[in-house]
C-alpha cells in the first residue's frame, strides 16, 4: 500500500486539523525524546549521572506502536523503549532524568524508585499495600532487566494470558478477575535490538509464541550493530524476519504474521502497526514486525562512541536517515487533496527549540529533587560533626575532613556517610554529647538507608509468606495410606476446584498427568486450558508462569527435573527473583515453581545444585520438603501467598506409602519454621528432602548404639529456621551435624552461616560442627554410583559416630581405627 493511499485512508476518517494536530504532537513528543536522550548522554559525561543508555533513533517507531496501545495492554521491552513510554503517558520527563540520577523517592521515579539504571522502565501495578490495582484502567508496562533477551520469556506469558481470559468462561463471571482483562483482548508488546535476537531465549519464546497462538506483537529494532558487531556477524541472512521466514502462517498452518518497515517512515510505520496490532488482537495470532533501517546517532551507550567502529559512509547514512528528519521532510512536502499543509519549517524549527527548554527545565527540576534528599543528609551530618569537633581534643582534624566535604563537587550521600564513619573513628574511645548525638543519628540514617535500598526483596503486604499462619494436617482414626503421588494429586485436585485462577503447565504434564502421576485425571476434569503440556523448553516454561502471575492468575510452572532447572535459572535469578525489589515493591509475580529432585540416576537426572539455587535466586522462596504431605502443604501455603517460590519433590517419595490427611487442600506448611523430628541430647543433625529421609535411618541405628540425635528437618531454605529453633537445640546438645545432598561447601556452607553466624550458635558448641555432603564429582550411573557419590546410612552414621567418638572415646570407641 503506498503512503498517499495511507494518508488518504487516514484523512478519510478524520478531518484534516485532527490529523494535521496528531501528527505534529508526534512529531513534538519525537524531539522532546530526542533530547532528553542528547541532554542525558551529556549527564553523564560531566559526572551528573553514573551510565547512560538511550533510545535516541527509534522515536518515529515507538510513536506509532504507541498508537496501538492501549488500557490493559502490556510492553515486555528493553532499555531503548523511552518513546514508548512516553507515549503511553508512563514516563515524563522529569522521571526519566530522575532515574538517570538514581532517585530514590519512587513517587519522583516511579520505575524502581533509583534501583535500576537508566532506560529501565515499568508501571506501578500494585499499590502500598500490595494490593492489584485495576491494570485495565492503565497502559501496562513489566520491569525491564538489562540481559539481552531477558525480557522474552516473561512476554510470553503476558501474552498466554490475555488467551486464559479470552477462554476461562469461569473467570469472565468473576469482578475481581475483570481488573485483569476484558474477555482477553489485550496485546502484549514485545521489543528487542536486533542482534539480541541471536539469544537462544529469543527464538525459544518465539517458537512457543507460534505453537500457543498467542497475542503478542514483537518489534525488532535493526539498526544494523550489536553494540561494534555488525548483524553479518549476527543473524544470519542478515535479517531476523528472512531468518524467521518459516514461521509465517499460511491457509493450511498456525505461525506468525510478518511485516516489515523501516524506522524512518512515518506513514508506513503507522500503517503497518494498524495492521499488526489488529491481527493480534482480534485473532490471537502472534506477530514479528521487523523495524530496518533505524538509527542509532549517538552510538550505543555512553561508554564509547560509534565514530570507533561505523565508517564514513554509514556515519552519514546515519544523519541523512535520522528518524526525525525524515520525519521532518514528510511534514514538509505533505499535501492534503485541497493542498492542506501541517506545517512549516520555521514551525517545526520552533517546537525543536521549545522541546530543548521542555527538557532542560525538567531535567533542572529532577536534579533539584534528588539534591534536596541528599542535601538533608548532608546539612544535619555538616552540624553533628562539627558539634563534635568543637568538643573533641582532635577537633583540627575534624575539621579538616568536614572542609573537605563541604568543598567536594555535589556530594552524594556516599560522600557524607564516608566522612561521618572517618570522624567517629577519629574520636573512637571519647566521651561528649555530641559524639553520642552524631552516633544515634548514623545509626538511624543507616535503618532509613537499608530501607531505601534494600527493601522489598520479598513481599511486603499482608500476604506475604510470613504471615501466612500454618495449620496441620488431621487424620481420620482409620489412617488410611496412600502413595505420595496420590495426596500431591488430591491436594491439587482441591486448590483447582477452590481457585480457577491456579494453572499448570510442564513437560508431560497435561495428558499423562506428570512423569511420576501426580496430576493423573487432572487434565480430563480442569481441561487443556487450566492443565496443559508443554514443549521443552525451561526457561518459557517458566516465562509464561512470571507473566501470567504478573496478570492476576495463579500458574503452577511445572520444571520436570531439578537438574533441568539450569536452562532456567537465569530468568529465575534475573527477573522472577528481583521482581518486587527492582520495581521497590510496584510489580509482584506469585508463581509457583514445581520440579522433583535430589536421588534418581546419573549425571544429570541426580543432581542437587542447592547452594548454586539459593545464592541464585533469593527473593524467590526455597521450599525442600520430605515428603508429599510436607510438599502438599507448602503448595497450600503459597497459593494464600503473594510471592514467588520453588518447591523441590523429594523424587523417590512419589510411591511411598503416607497417612492421608483429611483436610487436603487447607493444612499448610509454615514457611521458615523447621521441625524437630526425633528428640535426642548429644548431637542435633539437621538435614532437609530426601536425603534428611536417609539421615532419619540413620539415627535409629545411631540410638542401637547409645546415641541420641535431635533430628531437625528445616523444611525450607529460604527462609530459613525463623524462630532460631536450631540454636536452641544445640543448647541442649552443643554439637552439630549437617547432611547435605549438594556438593561440598554447597548448601551446607549456606546452613552453617545461618546457625553459627545469623542464629550465634558458635559459641554453643563443644565439638567442631560436622557436615557430610555429596562428593564435589556429579553421581556416577547405578545404585553403587548413587552409594559412593551422595551422602548415604553408612557415612552419616560414621560421621555421628565419629562426632561422639571424640567427645567420649570410652564411651564410644572407634569401629574403624
Amino acid at each position: 500500500m503506498s503512503k498517499n493511499t495511507v494518508l488518504k485512508k487516514e484523512t478519510n476518517k478524520i478531518d484534516f486539523e485532527g490529523f494535521k494536530n496528531e501528527v505534529i504532537a508526534d512529531y513534538e513528543l519525537a524531539c522532546v525524546s530526542r533530547e532528553a536522550s542528547l541532554l542525558g548522554r551529556r549527564e553523564v559525561l560531566t559526572g551528573k549521572a553514573k551510565f547512560g543508555i538511550f533510545g535516541d533513533g527509534k522515536e518515529v517507531a515507538q510513536i506509532a506502536l504507541a498508537k496501538q496501545f492501549k488500557d490493559g495492554d502490556f510492553r515486555s521491552g528493553y532499555y531503548r523503549d523511552q518513546t514508548i513510554m512516553m507515549a503511553i503517558d508512563q514516563l515524563n520527563v522529569q522521571q526519566y532524568f530522575a532515574a538517570l540520577y538514581a532517585e530514590t523517592d519512587e513517587n519522583l521515579e516511579p520505575a524502581s524508585g533509583g534501583r535500576q539504571m537508566g532506560g529501565h522502565y515499568a508501571t506501578r501495578n500494585i499499590d502500598k499495600n500490595g494490593e492489584w490495582k485495576n491494570l485495565m484502567e492503565q497502559k501496562n508496562s513489566s520491569a525491564d532487566i538489562s540481559p539481552t533477551a531477558g525480557q522474552m520469556a516473561r512476554l510470553l506469558g503476558l501474552a498466554q494470558a490475555s488467551k486464559v481470559y479470552r477462554n476461562h468462561d469461569e473467570l469472565k463471571n468473576i469482578e475481581k478477575f475483570k481488573s485483569f482483562s476484558n474477555g482477553g483482548n489485550e496485546v502484549a508488546f514485545g521489543t528487542i535490538g536486533d542482534a539480541s535476537t541471536s539469544e537462544g531465549q529469543f527464538w525459544e519464546a518465539m517458537n512457543a509464541a507460534g505453537v500457543l497462538q498467542v497475542p503478542m506483537v514483537m518489534s525488532v529494532w535493526d539498526d544494523g550493530y550489536g553494540i561494534s558487531v555488525s548483524k553479518k556477524f549476527q543473524t544470519i541472512k542478515e535479517s531476523i524476519s528472512e531468518a524467521l521466514s518459516g514461521f509465517q502462517r499460511t491457509d493450511e498452518k498456525k505461525g506468525f504474521e510478518i511485516f516489515k518497515t523501516k524506522g524512518w517512515d512515518y506513514p508506513h510505520l503507522c500503517a503497518t502497526y494498524e495492521k499488526a496490532v489488529k491481527v493480534a488482537r482480534e485473532e490471537h495470532i502472534p506477530v514479528l514486525v521487523h523495524v530496518e533501517e533505524v538509527n542509532q546517532p549517538q552510538g550505543h551507550s555512553t561508554s564509547g562512541s560509534h565514530e570507533r567502529y561505523k565508517d564514513d559512509a554509514r556515519l552519514q547514512w546515519e544523519k541523512e536517515f535520522d528518524a526525525i528528519e525524515k520525519f521532518k521532510e514528510f511534514i514538509l512536502k505533505f499535501k492534503g487533496e485541497n493542498g492542506e499543509t501541517i506545517a512549516t519549517e520555521e514551525e517545526l524549527d520552533a517546537i525543536r527549540k521549545s522541546a530543548k527548554k521542555t527538557v532542560l527545565d525538567q531535567k533542572k527540576a529532577a536534579w533539584a529533587d534528588f539534591r534536596k534528599g541528599t542535601g538533608a543528609d548532608f546539612d544535619a551530618a555538616i552540624q553533628l560533626m562539627k558539634n563534635v569537633a568543637n568538643e573533641s581534643a582532635n577537633g583540627t582534624f575534624i575539621n579538616k575532613e568536614i572542609e573537605g566535604l563541604e568543598k567536594a563537587f555535589e556530594p552524594i550521600r556516599k560522600d557524607v556517610y564516608n566522612t561521618v564513619n572517618k570522624v567517629l573513628r577519629l574520636v573512637r574511645g571519647e566521651k561528649g554529647s555530641a559524639r553520642t548525638q552524631l552516633i544515634n543519628w548514623y545509626k538511624g540514617k543507616l535503618e532509613e538507608n537499608k530501607e531505601r535500598y534494600g527493601s522489598h526483596l520479598y513481599s511486603a503486604s499482608k500476604y506475604a509468606v510470613e504471615n501466612i499462619e500454618g495449620i496441620a494436617p488431621t487424620y481420620g482414626d482409620d489412617e488410611k495410606m496412600d502413595d505420595g503421588r496420590m495426596i500431591l494429586r488430591d491436594n491439587f485436585m482441591k486448590l483447582f476446584e477452590k481457585h480457577p485462577e491456579i494453572v499448570t503447565f510442564g513437560e508431560d504434564t497435561g495428558k499423562i498427568g506428570g512423569v511420576n502421576q501426580s496430576m493423573e485425571g487432572m487434565q480430563e476434569k480442569f481441561g487443556e486450558l487450566r492443565v496443559s503440556d508443554t514443549g521443552i523448553r525451561e526457561n518459557t516454561i517458566l516465562g509464561q508462569g512470571i507473566g501470567m502471575a504478573m496478570r492476576g492468575l495463579r500458574p503452577i510452572a511445572e520444571i520436570q527435573y531439578l537438574d533441568y532447572l539450569l536452562y532456567a535459572i537465569q530468568v529465575i535469578s534475573d527477573d522472577l527473583a528481583t521482581l518486587q525489589y527492582r520495581t521497590k515493591g510496584g510489580q509482584k509475580a506469585p508463581v509457583i515453581i514445581r520440579t522433583r529432585g535430589h536421588r534418581l540416576e546419573g549425571i544429570w537426572h541426580s543432581g542437587s545444585p542447592m547452594g548454586m539455587i539459593i545464592n541464585a535466586a533469593r527473593g524467590i522462596h526455597v521450599c525442600v520438603p520430605r515428603n508429599m504431605t510436607q510438599a502438599a502443604g507448602m503448595y497450600n501455603t503459597l497459593i494464600e501467598a503473594d510471592e514467588p517460590a520453588l518447591v523441590i519433590e523429594p523424587l523417590n517419595g512419589y510411591r511411598v506409602k503416607e497417612a492421608v490427611p483429611t483436610n487436603l487442600g487447607e493444612y499448610k506448611i509454615q514457611l521458615g519454621k523447621v521441625e524437630i523430628v526425633n528428640e535426642g541430647t548429644d548431637l542435633t543433625l539437621v538435614s532437609y528432602g530426601s536425603t534428611f529421609n536417609i539421615a532419619a535411618q540413620a539415627v535409629k541405628e545411631l540410638e542401637k548404639a547409645g546415641i541420641s540425635v535431635e533430628l531437625i528437618d528445616v523444611q525450607t531454605l529460604l527462609p530459613f529456621d525463623l524462630d532460631h529453633t536450631i540454636s536452641k537445640s544445640l543448647e541442649k546438645t552443643s554439637r552439630l551435624m549437617i547432611v547435605d545432598e549438594d556438593v561440598s561447601s554447597g548448601a551446607s556452607a549456606y546452613i552453617l552461616d545461618q546457625i553459627l553466624v545469623k542464629q550465634k550458635a558458635y559459641y554453643l558448641l563443644d565439638s567442631e560442627p560436622v557436615t557430610v555432603s555429596a562428593n564435589d564429582h556429579r553421581p556416577a550411573y547405578g545404585t553403587d554410583g548413587d552409594y559412593f557419590s551422595k551422602p548415604n546410612i553408612d557415612d552419616i552414621y560414621a560421621a555421628a559416630y565419629q562426632i561422639m567418638n571424640e567427645a567420649d572415646p570410652k564411651e564410644f570407641p572407634s569401629f574403624l581405627d
